[in-house]
């Protein structure tokens, strides 16, 4: 994994100067030096300029990057940022072909096979990644990113000049480009957020590489071309077919994912899908006679202040310790306490540069960290249910029937807390519904399926097209803010495509949530564990953390020179303060209620000051 950056101009001549760009090269890639830093390097030509700052996790020795390979004279120059998992395969038809490679890393099969192959060549990769491709034979720069967006690349064009980055601090670190926001960047926080729309970077006029997309700068203009979408078409398999094809994706992609060089560890939240994860990894590194690290994380306090409702039934620590008997792994049970949760919020926004998932990404960016001193690669079993049909919304008729985007049916708790003047010109409603129907016309339409089955397909495609990439997102800023690759086998492509066309019978077998995912599992998990009910990502529930949050807030709201009173009515938000807490109805999905409602107003106080936003 990696950090990469650079610029392109067609009227600029960098080498005239090439000392001053070289210095703005590593300014940039230095800005996120945390998602890489064991090796580091810079191109420049006239007309581009790239740099990277590197993780090892493949060819720990001789894959730095760039990668500059010569035909004819030209150039052609690869940095990039994630993995690919069919590598062995690319790299055997690259060799017949007569390529020659001088290292081990995947980096070099991508460059070669767009040598051979050209834009075309990333349909042939398996993998999660961002990178950036200079053709000097034909003058252009192209930025590709995965199918599923797992890995960020954001750009902006000031004049006649590209700048791009893996994550926005990059881009503002070019000479030409500074962080502003307008009310559209607003209507993304406050309507949307933590949710983006797809390819919006939320600061004004800074983009984003859409999923499976690639975007091609050259002298004569910047187009971005989509390379991967998803498609309807009739399932024919049995169930007991699908069920074993299933079983075979979910253990291929699994075993594909722990191709490393160094130790890959995973994630063990005591849930299903995290636990079909852990033991088809361990299942993989027994054969050679080795113990996976396995870590779960929690909040001091939740045995003692743990409230049970419809979207949290239960605590995952009794499920962790039923998993621990049943596979021999090396575990490590990880804590956070209230005051480190809270501190965090900042450094969650430093990380991802926007308001996030509030103390859901704060926490989990604690426990990254403390995995980090042990392992630099983990898997985790992050995609399932929104692959599968886990959230309440596939199943609860108030969120299935929304004509919104079933996370999000309630705004009010949003707009409760503006400035009146600021909620009527935002019209957060307008644009939230916008979003939500452009999506829904771009749902891919199977001729013949009922009203219920039809709705069904939007609402998987509204899970993979927003709420799982908020997630991915969460996931690779929260993990790359201490040099942690994570991985996502759920997030396989070939799984995405295949269960997204199965019908809902499969998918809820015999009405057991996620019951083709369960039954495709038989036989590597104990019933106990493949049959429990879902619990989402843990949040603390110690009053100890609200208290924190109040006060802070009550801070905030006293300081006229806060960014946020900018925004919301102090009367308003002093009501949200002292409104009993509920954590049973959340205002973004099963993870946000309340006190994560006070905390994302302290995450987006922080981010207008850091980067000195006003409307």
């Amino acid at each position: 994994m990696c950090g990469i950056a650079g610029f392109s101009s067609f009227n600029n001549d960098y080498m005239q100067q090439s000392d001053y760009w070289k210095s703005v090269l590593i300014n940039m890639r230095e800005s996120i030096a945390h998602r890489g830093m064991d090796t580091v390097g810079e191109y420049l030509n006239k007309n581009c300029g790239l740099s990277q700052t590197r993780l090892t996790i493949r060819d720990l020795y001789s894959g730095n990057q760039p990668i500059v390979r010569r035909r004819q004279g030209n150039d052609y120059v690869i940095i990039y940022n994630g993995e690919i998992y069919n590598c062995d395969e690319l790299k055997a038809d690259l060799i017949s072909k007569g390529y020659i490679f001088e290292t081990t890393t995947d980096t070099e099969v991508i460059l070669y096979a767009y040598m051979e192959y050209g834009i075309d060549s990333v349909k042939k990769l398996n993998g999660i990644f961002a990178y950036a491709i200079w053709d000097g034979h034909r003058q252009r720069l192209m930025l590709f990113r995965d199918r599923c967006g797992i890995k960020p690349l954001f750009y902006t064009v000031e004049g006649d000049t590209l700048v791009f980055g893996s994550e926005p601090k990059a881009l503002f670190r070019h000479p030409f480009i500074k962080p502003e926001i307008d009310l559209n960047s607003l209507r993304e926080v406050l309507g949307l957020g933590p949710a983006r729309t797809e390819g919006n970077g939320v600061f004004k006029n800074i983009n984003e590489v859409n999923y499976g997309s690639v975007v091609i700068f050259s002298r004569d203009n910047l187009t971005q071309k989509k390379y991967w979408s998803l498609d309807s078409h009739e399932h024919k398999d049995s169930y007991k077919e699908t069920v074993e094809h299933t079983a075979f994706l979910l253990k291929d992609a699994v075993e594909r994912q722990m191709v490393s060089d160094v130790p890959v560890c995973s994630f063990l939240s005591g849930g299903v899908d995290s636990c079909i994860v852990t033991a088809l990894a361990s299942n993989y590194l027994n054969k050679n006679n080795c113990i996976l690290n396995t870590f779960s994380f929690d909040f001091t306090g939740n045995d003692k202040y743990f409230k049970s409702n419809s979207f949290q039934p239960e605590q995952d620590r009794p499920y962790v310790d039923k998993m621990l008997k049943a596979y021999n792994v090396n575990h490590t049970y990880l804590f956070c306490d209230q005051r480190e949760l809270a501190d965090e919020l900042y450094t969650s926004v430093d990380a991802k540069d926007l308001p996030g998932m509030a103390d859901v990404d704060a926490s989990l960016l604690y426990f990254c960290r403390q995995v980090k001193e042990h392992n630099k690669v983990t898997l985790t079993g992050e995609c399932a249910d929104e692959i599968f049909g886990g959230y309440p919304w596939f199943h609860r008729e108030e969120f299935f029937n929304a004509d919104t985007f079933p996370w999000s049916i309630n705004m009010e708790t949003r707009e409760s807390v503006l400035k009146s003047e600021l909620r009527d010109e935002l019209k957060l409603k307008k644009y939230v519904k916008k979003a939500y129907k452009k999506t829904i016309s771009d749902v891919p339409v199977l001729e013949g399926e009922n009203d219920e089955e039809k709705r069904r397909r939007e609402i998987s495609y509204l899970n993979i097209k927003w709420f799982m990439t908020t997630l991915l997102d969460r996931m690779d800023r929260a993990s790359m803010y201490s040099g942690l690759e994570a991985r996502v086998p759920f997030a396989d492509h070939r799984i995405i495509e295949y269960i997204f066309n199965v019908p809902w019978e499969y998918k809820c077998h015999n009405g057991v949530v996620k019951g083709l995912l369960r039954d495709s599992a038989q036989g590597i998990l104990p019933d106990e564990l493949l049959y429990r009910r879902k619990s989402p990502y843990p949040k603390t529930y110690n009053p100890e953390y609200e208290e924190i949050l109040k006060h802070r807030l009550r801070e905030v709201l006293s300081d006229s020179s806060s960014p946020l009173n900018q925004l919301v009515d102090k009367v308003k938000v002093m009501r949200l303060i002292t409104a009993p807490s509920d954590y049973g109805k959340p205002w973004f999905g099963q993870l946000m209620a309340a006190p994560q409602m006070m905390a994302y107003l302290l995450q987006i106080n922080y981010w207008m000051s850091k980067y000195k936003l006003s409307i």
